[in-house]
């Protein structure tokens, strides 16, 4: 792939634009447009990427290991809501997601000591050495996608991209 005039072009594809969130895009399209559609290419197709690879890998989906993910960081479990509220998912897919895990025996509930009505859901032993393993694959599926990107300019891009988030933030807390 080679970058022509902001979009890629495969030479053994005849020149053709690789079509994506990009390919609609005109010299006439201010330039925040085009940055942030260059970022929401990116991060889809390395999300599309790892969404299939922990399928075939694993037999697990993306939402599953993002919701073994924030209970790996919490051992004492998390609330259903805040899972919800951590994944930006309504509280119906978490359960569903939990339901799941928990058929499998990678995921427990817990009645909350604070408020019996209330349980939170914790990773067991099983999910926690589960999810060790996935994790430590993952990081080096993302090693090997960003493998051509130079440390300096990762360095330089997590820099810029921290600016942007700080000026994105609004009143929410995001």
């Amino acid at each position: 792939m080679q970058e022509v005039d902001g979009r890629e072009e495969d030479p053994a594809m005849g020149g053709a634009a690789e079509l994506d969130m990009e390919s609609r895009l005109t010299d006439e399209h201010h330039q925040s447009l085009r940055l942030w559609l260059r970022m929401l290419s990116c991060t889809t197709r390395i999300e599309n990427e790892i969404r299939s690879r922990l399928r075939t890998t694993f037999d697990i989906t993306l939402p599953r290991f993002d919701l073994m993910a924030q209970l790996q960081r919490h051992p004492d479990g998390l609330r259903m809501g805040e899972l919800s509220k951590r994944m930006m998912v309504t509280g119906g897919n978490i359960t569903g997601i939990t339901d799941q895990l928990e058929r499998e025996q990678l995921v427990v509930r817990v009645q909350d000591v604070n408020d019996r009505r209330a349980s939170a859901v914790k990773l067991t032993p099983a999910g926690r050495a589960a999810f060790d393993e996935m994790a430590a694959v993952h990081e080096r599926w993302i090693e090997e996608m960003l493998a051509d990107v130079a440390a300096e300019d990762k360095a330089t891009m997590i820099a810029l991209l921290s600016t942007m988030k700080r000026s994105l933030r609004v009143d929410d807390g995001v």
